[in-house]
């Protein structure tokens, strides 16, 4: 069994910024990806950003230049910094995060989402 417990959402106003964090905990031998997903109302939840094991990034054109994703392996985290914020960031964030319990096993996981509203 595996948690993701994302950290960081909120109310903040355009400009401003906020870091989300999501820790996984449980069965892992290895997180290979993670990323942050954003799902507005009305909305297909789409891909923000994304980190491999060793670092490499991809980033939604839109975010580019004002998130940075980030992952710290010994602790099983990743985040998100996001920088002047603009109203239409405004959604809930899931963490997601391929993990293999052992070198041959591995699944996707969620987090359970957090809200982040930015106002104008």
């Amino acid at each position: 069994q595996v948690q993701l417990v994302e950290s960081g959402g909120g109310l903040v106003q355009a400009g401003g910024s906020l870091r989300l964090s999501c820790v996984a905990s449980g069965s892992i031998f290895i997180i290979s990806g993670m990323g942050w997903y954003r799902q507005a109302p009305g909305k297909q939840r789409e891909l923000v950003a994304q980190i491999t094991f060793g670092g490499s990034t991809n980033y939604k054109d839109s975010v580019k230049g004002r998130f940075t994703i980030s992952r710290d392996n010994a602790k099983n985290t990743v985040y998100l910094q996001m920088n002047s914020l603009l109203p239409e960031d405004t959604a809930v964030y899931y963490c997601n995060a391929d993990i293999k319990a052992t070198m041959f096993t591995g699944r996707n996981y969620w987090g359970q989402g957090t809200q982040v509203t930015v106002s104008s």
